[in-house]
């Protein structure tokens, strides 16, 4: 197997398992390659709906020969990794998004949110996520909407330039429950005043009202454990002073 270089016997099996609707990890498993092998190739030729073995193949032996006849230049979408080794970070980011995946985050919306876990900044323009990712600005903006409804980025002003960003806080795991708190109390609050309306006696009033106080002592616990752990575990790393050294 000559290092990362996939065969067209690759392709075609990744092919299969796409129409299988297997995930990265899974077809990664079945060639032999790692997640983010599998990840970049279909990324760069169209994505699960559009990625077609042969098509693939020919881009790919067509980009190997440039590679092999020009030097290297820096790459633009590269300039947030902190120097650091683009395809561990590429494995990085394969990883998270799996898993963002299989915890139920749509996949543009986690390819997204792994990019900005893995920028030392937390933050980066459209345009930076668009050559990064290999997607449309299209992509993006409505990745950047979902995100944003979640409490899981936000949006700020660069200084140096009229780019807006999109930041992922330091907080977000925080805040992400808390959105989550206050979502789920509006749904028990919910329940609570439908079980007033069909009677707390019926069968369905009954149900009701035990969701309710059952969401509600829940949540209560969770807000208050959050809060405790945010306290204990401060999310921006603390400065060393020199009574420290």
């Amino acid at each position: 197997m000559p290092g990362d270089r996939l065969t067209l016997q690759d392709r075609q099996r990744i092919d299969a398992g796409l129409r299988e609707e297997l995930t990265y990890a899974a077809i990664g498993r079945r060639i032999g390659r790692p997640t983010s092998t599998v990840t970049r190739e279909v990324m760069r030729n169209g994505g699960p709906r559009s990625y077609h073995a042969e098509a693939a193949h020919r881009a790919g032996t067509q980009h190997a020969r440039r590679q092999n006849s020009t030097p290297p230049t820096p790459s633009p979408g590269r300039a947030h990794l902190g120097g650091r080794d683009p395809r561990l970070v590429d494995e990085v980011d394969a990883q998270s998004m799996e898993l963002m995946i299989q915890a139920g985050l749509p996949q543009m919306m986690a390819r997204v949110l792994a990019a900005l876990f893995t920028t030392d900044s937390g933050s980066l323009t459209s345009a930076e996520l668009v050559q990064r990712l290999h997607v449309s600005p299209a992509s993006i903006s409505k990745a950047v909407g979902y995100l944003e409804n979640q409490a899981l980025i936000k949006r700020e002003r660069d200084p140096h330039s009229r780019a807006e960003r999109y930041a992922i806080d330091d907080d977000v795991a925080f805040e992400s429950i808390m959105a989550g708190v206050r979502a789920q109390t509006e749904i028990a609050e919910a329940c609570k005043i439908a079980a007033r309306r069909l009677g707390p006696t019926t069968p369905a009033g009954a149900r009701l009202e035990n969701t309710s106080q059952f969401l509600l002592h829940v949540i209560d616990d969770l807000a208050r454990s959050a809060q405790h752990w945010h306290k204990v575990y401060p999310t921006h790393p603390r400065k060393t002073s020199e009574t420290d050294a």
